[in-house]
Protein backbone atom coordinates (compact mmCIF):
# COMPACT_ATOMS: atom_id res chain seq x y z
CA UNK A 1 0.00 0.00 0.00
CA UNK A 2 1.17 3.56 -0.96
CA UNK A 3 0.81 5.23 2.40
CA UNK A 4 4.04 7.45 2.16
CA UNK A 5 2.66 11.08 2.05
CA UNK A 6 -0.22 9.91 4.90
CA UNK A 7 2.61 8.83 7.30
CA UNK A 8 4.59 11.83 6.74
CA UNK A 9 1.76 13.95 7.83
CA UNK A 10 1.82 12.29 10.49
CA UNK A 11 5.59 11.86 11.08
CA UNK A 12 5.17 15.73 11.66
CA UNK A 13 2.21 15.65 13.38
CA UNK A 14 4.02 13.73 16.09
CA UNK A 15 7.26 15.72 16.11
CA UNK A 16 4.96 18.50 16.75
CA UNK A 17 3.05 16.89 19.27
CA UNK A 18 6.43 15.30 21.39
CA UNK A 19 5.10 12.01 21.37
CA UNK A 20 7.14 9.21 19.78
CA UNK A 21 5.08 6.37 18.12
CA UNK A 22 1.93 5.68 19.48
CA UNK A 23 0.09 8.83 18.27
CA UNK A 24 -1.96 11.20 20.44
CA UNK A 25 -5.62 10.81 20.25
CA UNK A 26 -6.53 14.64 19.31
CA UNK A 27 -3.94 14.36 16.19
CA UNK A 28 -4.96 10.97 14.90
CA UNK A 29 -8.57 11.23 15.51
CA UNK A 30 -8.35 14.25 12.73
CA UNK A 31 -6.16 12.40 10.88
CA UNK A 32 -8.43 9.30 10.01
CA UNK A 33 -11.54 11.08 9.10
CA UNK A 34 -10.36 11.36 6.07
CA UNK A 35 -11.71 8.70 4.37
CA UNK A 36 -15.24 8.47 6.53
CA UNK A 37 -18.50 7.20 4.77
CA UNK A 38 -21.54 9.04 6.52
CA UNK A 39 -23.80 5.38 4.97
CA UNK A 40 -20.49 3.15 6.62
CA UNK A 41 -22.46 1.93 9.71
CA UNK A 42 -26.05 1.18 7.64
CA UNK A 43 -24.15 -0.70 5.04
CA UNK A 44 -21.92 -3.22 7.43
CA UNK A 45 -24.53 -5.56 9.31
CA UNK A 46 -22.04 -7.02 11.97
CA UNK A 47 -23.42 -10.38 14.65
CA UNK A 48 -21.26 -10.75 17.67
CA UNK A 49 -19.71 -14.53 18.14
CA UNK A 50 -17.91 -13.51 21.21
CA UNK A 51 -17.75 -10.35 23.51
CA UNK A 52 -15.37 -11.02 26.66
CA UNK A 53 -15.76 -8.64 29.64
CA UNK A 54 -14.23 -5.25 29.64
CA UNK A 55 -14.38 -1.71 31.55
CA UNK A 56 -15.57 1.31 29.97
CA UNK A 57 -13.92 3.14 26.76
CA UNK A 58 -11.49 5.20 27.95
CA UNK A 59 -10.04 8.50 26.15
CA UNK A 60 -6.24 8.82 26.08
CA UNK A 61 -6.22 12.48 25.37
CA UNK A 62 -3.59 14.60 23.89
CA UNK A 63 -0.61 11.82 24.64
CA UNK A 64 0.79 8.68 23.03
CA UNK A 65 -0.01 6.51 25.89
CA UNK A 66 -2.28 4.12 24.15
CA UNK A 67 -0.07 0.84 25.08
CA UNK A 68 -0.77 2.03 28.78
CA UNK A 69 -4.34 2.36 28.42
CA UNK A 70 -4.82 -0.76 26.56
CA UNK A 71 -2.50 -3.18 28.50
CA UNK A 72 -3.91 -1.45 31.47
CA UNK A 73 -7.67 -2.39 30.12
CA UNK A 74 -6.55 -6.09 29.57
CA UNK A 75 -5.41 -6.70 32.70
CA UNK A 76 -9.16 -5.25 33.80
CA UNK A 77 -10.30 -8.28 31.96
CA UNK A 78 -8.03 -10.18 33.06
CA UNK A 79 -9.29 -9.39 36.67
CA UNK A 80 -13.15 -10.32 35.00
CA UNK A 81 -12.25 -13.59 33.17
CA UNK A 82 -10.38 -14.24 36.81
CA UNK A 83 -14.17 -13.62 38.52
CA UNK A 84 -12.99 -10.35 40.03
CA UNK A 85 -14.54 -7.06 40.21
CA UNK A 86 -12.71 -4.76 38.04
CA UNK A 87 -10.53 -1.93 39.06
CA UNK A 88 -9.93 0.94 36.37
CA UNK A 89 -6.56 0.91 36.55
CA UNK A 90 -3.99 4.08 36.22
CA UNK A 91 -3.04 3.96 33.07
CA UNK A 92 -0.63 7.25 33.90
CA UNK A 93 0.68 5.38 36.95
CA UNK A 94 2.26 2.70 34.17
CA UNK A 95 2.85 5.26 31.61
CA UNK A 96 5.03 7.62 34.79
CA UNK A 97 6.98 4.25 35.74
CA UNK A 98 8.02 4.17 32.65
CA UNK A 99 9.15 7.46 32.06
CA UNK A 100 11.33 7.58 34.82
CA UNK A 101 12.51 4.08 33.22
CA UNK A 102 13.33 5.30 29.65
CA UNK A 103 15.11 7.91 30.75
CA UNK A 104 18.05 5.94 32.89
CA UNK A 105 18.03 3.58 29.82
CA UNK A 106 18.34 7.43 27.59
CA UNK A 107 21.06 8.91 29.34
CA UNK A 108 22.84 5.21 29.42
CA UNK A 109 22.63 4.88 25.79
CA UNK A 110 23.85 8.32 25.42
CA UNK A 111 20.77 9.78 23.40
CA UNK A 112 20.80 6.98 21.12
CA UNK A 113 17.31 5.38 21.73
CA UNK A 114 13.72 6.70 21.43
CA UNK A 115 11.97 8.85 24.02
CA UNK A 116 8.62 10.28 23.83
CA UNK A 117 5.43 8.98 24.89
CA UNK A 118 5.66 5.56 22.58
CA UNK A 119 6.02 2.18 24.59
CA UNK A 120 5.22 -1.31 23.96
CA UNK A 121 2.48 -3.62 25.58
CA UNK A 122 5.31 -5.21 27.36
CA UNK A 123 6.08 -1.98 29.50
CA UNK A 124 3.17 -2.10 31.44
CA UNK A 125 3.38 -5.86 32.36
CA UNK A 126 7.27 -4.51 33.05
CA UNK A 127 5.67 -1.82 35.24
CA UNK A 128 3.23 -4.17 37.19
CA UNK A 129 6.00 -6.61 37.90
CA UNK A 130 8.53 -3.78 39.31
CA UNK A 131 6.03 -1.61 40.66
CA UNK A 132 2.77 -2.78 41.19
CA UNK A 133 -0.64 -1.10 40.24
CA UNK A 134 -2.84 1.39 41.33
CA UNK A 135 -6.49 2.29 40.76
CA UNK A 136 -6.67 5.07 38.65
CA UNK A 137 -8.52 7.38 40.90
CA UNK A 138 -5.87 7.33 43.25
CA UNK A 139 -3.07 8.63 40.70
CA UNK A 140 -4.76 10.13 37.71
CA UNK A 141 -2.10 12.32 36.28
CA UNK A 142 -4.13 15.07 36.01
CA UNK A 143 -2.03 17.67 38.06
CA UNK A 144 -1.59 20.68 35.73
CA UNK A 145 -4.81 21.82 35.72
CA UNK A 146 -6.96 20.07 32.74
CA UNK A 147 -9.44 17.28 32.84
CA UNK A 148 -8.05 14.90 30.29
CA UNK A 149 -3.94 14.37 29.44
CA UNK A 150 -1.63 17.23 27.79
CA UNK A 151 1.60 15.94 27.95
CA UNK A 152 3.40 17.98 25.00
CA UNK A 153 4.65 20.56 27.63
CA UNK A 154 5.86 18.20 29.95
CA UNK A 155 7.83 15.77 26.95
CA UNK A 156 9.57 18.66 25.96
CA UNK A 157 11.37 19.70 29.48
CA UNK A 158 11.64 15.83 29.86
CA UNK A 159 14.01 16.26 26.64
CA UNK A 160 14.93 18.97 27.84
CA UNK A 161 16.80 17.58 31.10
CA UNK A 162 18.10 14.46 29.52
CA UNK A 163 19.99 16.46 26.43
CA UNK A 164 21.64 18.22 28.99
CA UNK A 165 22.54 15.78 30.95
CA UNK A 166 23.40 13.48 27.81
CA UNK A 167 26.00 16.26 27.21
CA UNK A 168 27.74 16.35 30.45
CA UNK A 169 28.62 19.68 31.39
CA UNK A 170 30.62 18.36 34.41
CA UNK A 171 32.72 15.52 32.71
CA UNK A 172 31.33 12.83 34.82
CA UNK A 173 27.23 12.34 35.93
CA UNK A 174 25.59 12.80 39.18
CA UNK A 175 23.11 10.81 40.49
CA UNK A 176 21.77 14.06 41.20
CA UNK A 177 20.15 14.22 37.51
CA UNK A 178 17.78 11.07 37.94
CA UNK A 179 15.76 13.31 41.07
CA UNK A 180 15.68 16.51 38.99
CA UNK A 181 14.27 14.22 35.93
CA UNK A 182 11.92 12.67 37.94
CA UNK A 183 10.54 15.83 39.94
CA UNK A 184 9.87 17.37 36.49
CA UNK A 185 7.65 14.02 35.83
CA UNK A 186 5.99 14.95 39.17
CA UNK A 187 5.09 18.18 38.77
CA UNK A 188 3.10 17.52 36.23
CA UNK A 189 1.73 13.99 36.56
CA UNK A 190 1.94 13.96 40.93
CA UNK A 191 4.37 12.39 43.22
CA UNK A 192 3.67 8.15 43.49
CA UNK A 193 1.53 7.44 46.37
CA UNK A 194 3.91 5.28 49.12
CA UNK A 195 0.43 3.90 50.11
CA UNK A 196 -2.95 4.79 50.06
CA UNK A 197 -6.78 3.60 51.09
CA UNK A 198 -8.87 1.45 48.61
CA UNK A 199 -12.21 1.15 49.87
CA UNK A 200 -11.24 1.04 53.33
CA UNK A 201 -7.79 -0.61 53.28
CA UNK A 202 -4.45 0.15 52.90
CA UNK A 203 -2.72 -0.67 50.38
CA UNK A 204 0.99 -0.08 48.66
CA UNK A 205 0.94 -0.50 45.20
CA UNK A 206 2.68 -3.79 45.14
CA UNK A 207 -0.01 -5.33 47.46
CA UNK A 208 -2.68 -3.76 45.68
CA UNK A 209 -1.14 -5.71 42.71
CA UNK A 210 -1.19 -8.61 44.81
CA UNK A 211 -4.02 -8.57 47.00
CA UNK A 212 -6.44 -7.07 44.31
CA UNK A 213 -5.71 -7.42 40.72
CA UNK A 214 -4.08 -10.94 41.65
CA UNK A 215 -2.53 -11.31 38.16
CA UNK A 216 0.56 -13.22 37.76
CA UNK A 217 2.58 -10.90 35.58
CA UNK A 218 4.75 -13.83 34.19
CA UNK A 219 1.98 -15.46 32.94
CA UNK A 220 1.53 -12.98 29.63
CA UNK A 221 3.49 -14.06 26.56
CA UNK A 222 4.42 -11.69 23.49
CA UNK A 223 4.68 -12.33 20.11
CA UNK A 224 5.03 -11.16 16.71
CA UNK A 225 6.02 -12.39 12.84
CA UNK A 226 9.14 -12.05 10.90
CA UNK A 227 10.52 -13.60 8.24
CA UNK A 228 14.11 -12.87 9.31
CA UNK A 229 14.15 -14.31 12.38
CA UNK A 230 13.75 -18.19 13.35
CA UNK A 231 9.82 -19.48 14.27
CA UNK A 232 9.09 -20.14 17.40
CA UNK A 233 12.22 -18.36 18.85
CA UNK A 234 12.55 -14.93 20.70
CA UNK A 235 14.32 -12.15 18.65
CA UNK A 236 14.36 -8.37 19.68
CA UNK A 237 10.72 -6.66 18.37
CA UNK A 238 13.09 -4.14 16.09
CA UNK A 239 10.45 -1.03 16.59
CA UNK A 240 11.40 2.38 17.79
CA UNK A 241 8.92 2.04 20.80
CA UNK A 242 10.68 -1.13 22.31
CA UNK A 243 13.17 1.17 24.40
CA UNK A 244 13.67 -1.58 26.72
CA UNK A 245 14.54 -4.16 23.56
CA UNK A 246 12.80 -6.66 24.83
CA UNK A 247 12.23 -9.95 23.11
CA UNK A 248 9.02 -11.88 21.57
CA UNK A 249 8.57 -14.79 20.09
CA UNK A 250 8.18 -15.10 16.28
CA UNK A 251 5.73 -17.01 15.03
CA UNK A 252 3.85 -18.11 11.90
CA UNK A 253 1.52 -15.52 10.63
CA UNK A 254 -1.19 -17.53 10.51
CA UNK A 255 -0.57 -18.61 14.41
CA UNK A 256 -1.35 -14.77 14.98
CA UNK A 257 -5.08 -14.87 14.42
CA UNK A 258 -4.70 -18.79 15.68
CA UNK A 259 -3.51 -17.80 19.04
CA UNK A 260 -6.78 -14.66 19.13
CA UNK A 261 -8.99 -17.15 18.05
CA UNK A 262 -8.25 -19.57 20.64
CA UNK A 263 -7.41 -16.87 23.16
CA UNK A 264 -11.06 -15.82 22.86
CA UNK A 265 -12.84 -18.84 22.49
CA UNK A 266 -10.75 -19.90 25.77
CA UNK A 267 -12.39 -15.92 27.43
CA UNK A 268 -9.33 -14.78 27.22
CA UNK A 269 -8.81 -11.20 25.46
CA UNK A 270 -5.93 -9.80 23.82
CA UNK A 271 -3.96 -6.69 24.14
CA UNK A 272 -2.66 -5.58 20.12
CA UNK A 273 -0.18 -3.30 18.55
CA UNK A 274 -0.62 -2.57 15.29
CA UNK A 275 -0.27 0.07 12.26
CA UNK A 276 -3.23 2.50 11.86
CA UNK A 277 -2.24 4.50 9.20
CA UNK A 278 -3.61 2.49 6.41
CA UNK A 279 -5.75 4.44 4.31
CA UNK A 280 -8.37 1.19 4.43
CA UNK A 281 -8.38 1.68 8.79
CA UNK A 282 -11.21 4.34 9.48
CA UNK A 283 -11.60 5.44 13.42
CA UNK A 284 -14.55 7.43 12.40
CA UNK A 285 -16.59 4.17 10.79
CA UNK A 286 -14.81 1.60 12.97
CA UNK A 287 -14.12 -0.82 10.59
CA UNK A 288 -10.04 -1.90 9.11
CA UNK A 289 -9.74 -4.05 6.36
CA UNK A 290 -6.87 -4.76 3.95
CA UNK A 291 -7.86 -3.14 0.28
CA UNK A 292 -7.21 -4.91 -2.54
CA UNK A 293 -6.03 -2.00 -5.09
CA UNK A 294 -3.78 0.85 -3.83
CA UNK A 295 -5.21 3.55 -2.47
CA UNK A 296 -3.29 6.48 -5.30
CA UNK A 297 -4.48 3.57 -7.78
CA UNK A 298 -8.52 3.80 -7.12
CA UNK A 299 -11.15 5.96 -8.86
CA UNK A 300 -12.83 8.81 -7.01
CA UNK A 301 -15.69 6.42 -6.58
CA UNK A 302 -13.89 3.21 -5.34
CA UNK A 303 -12.38 5.75 -2.40
CA UNK A 304 -16.05 7.09 -1.72
CA UNK A 305 -16.82 3.38 -1.71
CA UNK A 306 -14.59 2.14 0.92
CA UNK A 307 -16.28 1.97 3.93
CA UNK A 308 -19.90 1.47 2.42
CA UNK A 309 -20.31 -2.25 3.08
CA UNK A 310 -18.14 -5.40 3.07
CA UNK A 311 -15.29 -5.62 0.68
CA UNK A 312 -12.51 -8.26 -1.00
CA UNK A 313 -8.99 -8.97 0.72
CA UNK A 314 -5.79 -10.26 -0.62
CA UNK A 315 -4.40 -12.69 0.80
CA UNK A 316 -1.82 -11.69 3.49
CA UNK A 317 1.56 -14.09 2.86
CA UNK A 318 5.11 -13.64 5.22
CA UNK A 319 6.89 -11.99 2.51
CA UNK A 320 3.93 -9.33 1.81
CA UNK A 321 4.19 -8.75 5.62
CA UNK A 322 7.68 -8.50 6.42
CA UNK A 323 7.71 -5.80 3.19
CA UNK A 324 5.94 -4.04 4.81
CA UNK A 325 7.98 -3.60 7.47
CA UNK A 326 11.12 -3.39 5.99
CA UNK A 327 9.70 -0.68 3.61
CA UNK A 328 7.80 1.44 6.33
CA UNK A 329 4.72 1.08 5.19
CA UNK A 330 4.24 -0.71 8.53
CA UNK A 331 5.19 0.90 11.36
CA UNK A 332 4.31 0.90 15.20
CA UNK A 333 1.87 3.28 15.96
CA UNK A 334 -0.88 1.95 18.19
CA UNK A 335 -2.04 -0.34 20.66
CA UNK A 336 -5.62 -1.62 21.28
CA UNK A 337 -7.93 -4.53 22.64
CA UNK A 338 -9.09 -7.13 20.93
CA UNK A 339 -11.82 -8.31 23.29
CA UNK A 340 -14.43 -10.05 21.01
CA UNK A 341 -15.52 -11.46 17.39
CA UNK A 342 -17.85 -10.72 15.16
CA UNK A 343 -19.49 -11.81 11.18
CA UNK A 344 -20.37 -9.37 8.93
CA UNK A 345 -23.59 -9.95 6.74
CA UNK A 346 -21.32 -11.96 4.33
CA UNK A 347 -19.78 -14.50 7.13
CA UNK A 348 -16.33 -12.48 6.38
CA UNK A 349 -15.03 -12.90 10.54
CA UNK A 350 -13.97 -9.26 12.07
CA UNK A 351 -12.11 -9.23 15.29
CA UNK A 352 -14.06 -6.76 17.84
CA UNK A 353 -11.55 -3.94 19.34
CA UNK A 354 -11.43 -1.88 22.49
CA UNK A 355 -9.59 1.56 21.73
CA UNK A 356 -8.54 4.82 23.67
CA UNK A 357 -10.08 7.31 21.86
CA UNK A 358 -13.21 8.07 23.72
CA UNK A 359 -16.74 6.90 22.10
CA UNK A 360 -15.74 9.02 19.16
CA UNK A 361 -16.74 7.15 16.20
CA UNK A 362 -19.79 5.33 14.90
CA UNK A 363 -19.12 1.96 17.76
CA UNK A 364 -18.74 4.39 20.55
CA UNK A 365 -14.86 3.52 20.94
CA UNK A 366 -15.02 -0.22 19.28
CA UNK A 367 -13.90 -1.14 15.85
CA UNK A 368 -14.20 -4.40 13.69
CA UNK A 369 -10.95 -5.46 12.45
CA UNK A 370 -10.46 -8.02 9.94
CA UNK A 371 -8.68 -10.91 10.30
CA UNK A 372 -6.16 -10.40 7.11
CA UNK A 373 -5.75 -6.61 8.65
CA UNK A 374 -4.38 -8.01 11.79
CA UNK A 375 -2.29 -10.71 9.72
CA UNK A 376 -1.05 -7.66 7.51
CA UNK A 377 -0.24 -5.40 10.45
CA UNK A 378 -0.01 -6.74 13.60
CA UNK A 379 3.39 -5.20 15.36
CA UNK A 380 2.90 -7.15 18.85
CA UNK A 381 0.37 -9.13 20.46
CA UNK A 382 -0.17 -9.79 24.22
CA UNK A 383 -1.85 -12.64 25.51
CA UNK A 384 -2.32 -14.84 28.97
CA UNK A 385 0.05 -18.23 27.94
CA UNK A 386 -3.04 -20.04 29.02
CA UNK A 387 -5.11 -18.95 25.38
CA UNK A 388 -2.34 -20.20 23.54
CA UNK A 389 -3.27 -22.77 21.37
CA UNK A 390 -1.44 -26.11 23.09
CA UNK A 391 0.55 -26.98 19.71
CA UNK A 392 1.52 -23.50 19.34
CA UNK A 393 2.83 -23.34 23.18
CA UNK A 394 4.50 -26.55 22.89
CA UNK A 395 6.07 -24.87 20.34
CA UNK A 396 7.54 -21.51 21.85
CA UNK A 397 8.28 -23.77 25.37
CA UNK A 398 5.55 -21.70 27.32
Amino acid sequence: MNTFSFKSVFAASIFLAGTAGCFAQDILVNSLKLNASDKSKENFKFTEVINLGTTSVKSQGSSGTCWSYSTNSFLESEMIRLGKQPVELSQIYSARNVYVEKGVNYVRMHGAITLGDGGALHDVINMYKKYGTVPREVYTGLNYGTDKNKFAEMGALMESVLAAVVKNPNGELTPNWQKAYAAVIDSYLGKVPENFTYKGKNYTPQTFAKEVVGINPDEYVEMSSFTNAPYYQKTTMMVPDNWSLDQVYNVKVNDMTDVIDNALKKGYTVAWATDVSEKSFSWKNGVAYVASKKFDDMTAEEKADMFNGPKAEPEITPEMRQAAFDNYTTTDDHGMHIIGLAKDQTGKEYYIVKNSWGETNDYKGFLFVTKNFVKYKTTALLVNKGGIPAEIAKKLGV
